[in-house]
């Protein structure tokens, strides 16, 4: 695991993000843990979180011209990310989000930032990959304004688990059905290797980890 990889870990427990237990989550599973992106609450937070969208966008060589965030949970992403590329990488690019609803007055339209254009490349960034809800919900959106190449999607964690009506996990189901590939700082597989290794504490949590990996993972 790659030394940023292993700081993203310590970040997601130091924010309280990253918890073990026992959760119930929405899909009716019994989960040993559970990612909690509304417990990020500050400016240096929400700097250090664009700092690791870069590090895995220019590690996995993306091509983009323009990073997309779904509204509304992925606008700050959208906008921390892009400002990391630059700072960190020098690296510019446009950043654009939608609105839940069409603007009818004003400049109007459906996106805020960079307008999609025929050809452009575009990176979408969420935090989490449940269902593959929100990638279903903005693609016709930037496909409908414009013939735009997404080159990818990026998220925080894999969680690597089977969808509930399908033996493909949501990562792999947005690849098959969609065409579009994506990408996380770090799977649950890291995470497991964190606890074991001592990045972060709680290594009394890897047998139920494994074990709810066993249940319900996918096969990659």
């Amino acid at each position: 695991m790659t030394a940023y990889k292993q700081e993203f870990i310590r970040f997601l427990a130091e924010c309280g993000v990253l918890k073990f237990g026992t959760f119930t989550l929405k899909s009716g599973r019994v989960a040993p843990y559970f990612l909690n992106a509304g417990e990020y609450k500050t400016g240096a937070q929400i700097k250090r979180l664009g700092e690791f969208y870069a590090d895995c966008i220019c590690e996995n060589n993306i091509p983009l011209e323009t990073l997309f965030g779904p509204a509304y949970k992925g606008v700050p992403l959208a906008l921390s990310a892009a400002v990391a590329l630059y700072e960190k990488y020098g690296i510019d690019v446009n950043f654009c989000f939608d609105r839940k609803e069409a603007k009818d007055h004003g400049e109007g339209g459906m996106f805020v930032g960079k307008q999609p254009q025929d050809g452009e490349k575009i990176v979408i960034v969420e935090d989490v990959m449940t269902s593959g809800k929100a990638l279903k919900e903005v693609l016709p959106k930037l496909r409908g304004a414009a013939d735009v190449d997404i080159t990818g999607m990026v998220i925080t964690v894999d969680r690597m688990e089977k969808a509930l009506n399908s033996e493909k996990s949501a990562v792999q189901q947005a690849f098959a059905e969609e065409g579009v590939r994506v990408y996380s700082i770090v799977t649950v597989k890291d995470i497991i290797e964190a606890l074991e290794t001592g990045v972060i504490s709680g290594k009394e949590h890897v047998p139920a980890m494994r074990e709810y990996l066993a249940r319900y993972g996918a096969e990659y």
